[in-house]
């Protein structure tokens, strides 16, 4: 009886409360009333990885699950971020991004919910799930692509990313981070000019966004992921009979290809980037996925370079 009180007058309350400040914070965005946060906590860089002080092989922005909620958190304790600068020294890696926020306000520090959710941790995933859903809304999912599309070029520009450089720039998404990645293409391009790719990790998304402006998308996926594959049963836009959705435009073009993770499963203990669960190489989830991003990466690199390489 006490749960069931909580759930009518605390957490039922709060839930709408979220629905309505995730629709508050795009709209806020769209009409100018509040700016996007820009500066980062004192301490944070804005990259790390390669240097700064000579072009790095490709910046990369790791836009995490729906765990994501301040500038430093990742659902892993940021183990891949730390293993893929240590197995791709090269690359420059962004990992502040807060794709759950069209503000870049990060969840877990606004002071009129912090007592809550520190009490209904809850709340902090359910937030960031409501905010999926209002990222795939055709009515305000223009709206929080060009906001979250410019909070990346933003990022990308303080962390030294000169526009027209030519540097590829890779969106590395896990989980609903796709719905952000694949919405955050048109405005990177035409603010940036740079070459995108894009690798989704057990990715959550509706499939509707245009992908015109990305040079590839790398699905990296397993049979075990009951999450993503939920993600290709409720949204049309995934069906193959949708078939001038942004996916599957994609896919007609051979701009997707889909490279299989399995056993892994999207949470848990053997999640992708499990560090003691085993495939069947050998190799731990966490290292498999790592080498299997670095490879997508460099290998893409090498196939430009070349191409680059062949015309007058």
């Amino acid at each position: 009886m006490n749960h069931f009180v909580l759930w009518v007058f605390a957490v039922g309350p709060a839930l709408l409360a979220e629905a309505l400040l995730a629709r508050y914070e795009v709209l806020a965005y769209g009409a100018g009333w509040r700016a996007p946060v820009t500066d980062l906590p004192a301490g944070v860089p804005y990259a790390r990885g390669a240097a700064p002080d000579s072009p790095p092989g490709a910046y990369l922005v790791y836009l995490d699950g729906i765990g994501k909620r301040r500038v430093r958190d990742s659902r892993d304790g940021g183990q891949l971020v730390k293993a893929l600068i240590a197995g791709a020294p090269e690359l420059r890696v962004l990992g502040q991004v807060q794709p759950y926020s069209p503000l870049a306000d990060p969840l877990a520090e606004r002071p009129v919910w912090a007592w809550l959710r520190r009490r209904i941790g809850l709340l902090l995933f359910l937030h960031n799930v409501i905010q999926i859903f209002v990222a795939a809304d055709r009515r305000y999912r223009p709206l929080y692509n060009r906001a979250v599309g410019s909070q990346i070029a933003t990022q990308l520009r303080l962390a030294g990313y000169p526009p027209d450089s030519g540097v590829q720039v890779v969106l590395l998404s896990y989980s609903g981070g796709a719905q952000v990645a694949t919405g955050a293409v048109a405005e990177l391009h035409a603010q940036l000019r740079c070459p995108l790719l894009l690798i989704t990790l057990g990715g959550f998304h509706n499939g509707a966004n245009d992908l015109a402006g990305a040079e590839h998308l790398h699905r990296l996926t397993s049979a075990s992921d009951r999450i993503e594959r939920l993600g290709t049963w409720i949204f049309p836009q995934r069906w193959p009979v949708f078939r001038f959705s942004g996916w599957n435009r994609a896919a007609r073009t051979e701009k997707i290809t889909v490279h299989r993770l399995d056993p892994a499963t999207h949470v848990g203990p053997r999640s992708y980037i499990s560090p003691s669960a085993r495939s069947p190489d050998g190799r731990t989830h966490l290292v498999r996925t790592v080498d299997t991003v670095i490879a997508l990466i460099r290998a893409h690199r090498g196939a430009t370079a070349a191409t680059d390489d062949r015309l007058p």
